[in-house]
């Protein structure tokens, strides 16, 4: 894999932090601003919100920009926006830096998605994202909890701090590593033709099934702090640590699912989706039980992302008539499933079920993801690569 995916990798782990950091500070948000846990939810909602829009809209703007000009112009306002939130005393305003940071986040993933599948060649995209997006698991393992480390012993600004110095290397990472040229942008089509391929029912499929599982990972992980202080009862230290192990089994799902999602991807669906179901159901089930939570954070992260990234890599296949908008099309999948979740999970709060409520709402939504993939199965490329569409 070519340095400058690597160095891309950098920056997306700087952003992986700030978007799923919020898992372990959303309590201590709520008390500082006066507002529920619920509604501290929406901070995530409205980062993913920012990403679906800003995904789209940046990459049509950007998409005969220079690459390197862009990807820097687009971390910088990320940073700026860290910072005012890290200073702000009001929710309206936090909330509207996360939307703007998500916007810098959505262009930046967009344009580094396109980037990454022109620096391989055609059939090794599913390994080329695996790498990117080892960037957000790794942010899972060490950024997350970090974040939530620093919010217990420090305040939650700290953690906003923190993703805004991330910045300055990967900054400096982006202007030594990533070719400054358009790459294959210049010969790429029109853009009302790139957007005709949405209409493309494969392409659709693989787009709604990868929102659906990233609900359920948003919708569930976004919550995992009440669900560990509350139902399995621990001390409140301990949430880092079931963040460490949902990152760790992140990597492990990302890494394998890159070396299979280029080739069996209907495979990893197929077999990873069950067991996905399973686990959260499992998880809903022995949720009061310490030892369960920490073994079922491990496998849940590895097949939330395991299946997730492999339909993702479908999304950047199917789209190879949109060579500038591929990335802008996965990237607005990924965060339509992280808005909708986040929702939904919250939403099941104020219920019966109590803290349990988002891990049932994600088990519900890898059902549907399942009834869904099975009739489609060939459309997922299942025995072999996807063949060429006309």
């Amino acid at each position: 894999m070519p340095l400058a995916l690597y160095l891309l990798a950098v920056a997306v782990f700087a952003m992986g932090t700030s978007e799923f950091m919020l898992a372990g500070l959303l309590p201590d948000i709520a008390a500082d601003l006066g507002v529920t846990v619920a509604t501290a939810g929406l901070l995530t909602s409205a980062f993913a919100v920012g990403m679906v829009v800003g995904a789209p809209l940046t990459a049509g703007l950007a998409r005969r920009w220079p690459r390197r000009p862009a990807l820097l112009g687009l971390l910088g306002l990320f940073l700026a926006a860290h910072v005012v939130g890290a200073l702000t005393g009001d929710f309206t305003v936090l909330l509207a830096t996360r939307t703007i940071a998500a916007l810098a986040n959505a262009g930046f993933l967009a344009v580094a998605l396109t980037t990454a599948a022109d620096l391989v060649p055609s059939g090794r995209k599913g390994r080329a994202l695996a790498v990117l997006l080892g960037g957000t698991t790794v942010a899972t393992i060490a950024g997350v909890p970090g974040g939530a480390l620093l919010g217990t012993l420090f305040g939650w600004r700290a953690a906003f701090w923190a993703v805004a110095l991330l910045c300055l290397p990967a900054a400096l990472g982006i202007a030594r590593g990533v070719p400054a040229g358009n790459g294959r942008q210049d010969a790429a089509p029109g853009l009302r033709r790139e957007l005709a391929e949405l209409r493309r029912p494969r392409l659709a499929l693989a787009l709604l099934l990868g929102a659906l599982v990233d609900a359920a990972t948003f919708g569930t992980f976004t919550f995992l702090d009440p669900l560990v202080t509350g139902a399995a009862a621990p001390a409140p230290l301990w949430v880092p640590v079931v963040l460490v192990l949902f990152g760790l089994g992140s990597f492990a799902g990302v890494t394998v699912a890159g070396r299979l999602s280029d080739r069996r991807p209907a495979v990893v669906v197929l077999a990873g989706g069950p067991l996905l179901l399973g686990g959260w159901v499992a998880l809903g089930l022995t949720a009061p039980h310490p030892v369960a939570v920490l073994v079922l954070a491990f496998t849940q992260g590895a097949l939330s992302f395991g299946v997730g990234s492999t339909l993702v890599a479908r999304v950047l296949y199917e789209a190879a008539g949109a060579p500038t908008m591929a990335g802008a099309y996965a990237t607005a999948a990924l965060n339509v499933g992280a808005a909708a979740g986040p929702v939904i999970a919250g939403a099941t709060l104020t219920t019966s079920l109590g803290e349990r409520g988002p891990v049932w709402a994600g088990s519900v939504l890898v059902a549907v993801v399942l009834l869904l993939a099975l009739p489609f199965r060939r459309a997922l490329g299942y025995g072999g690569r996807t063949a060429p569409h006309p």
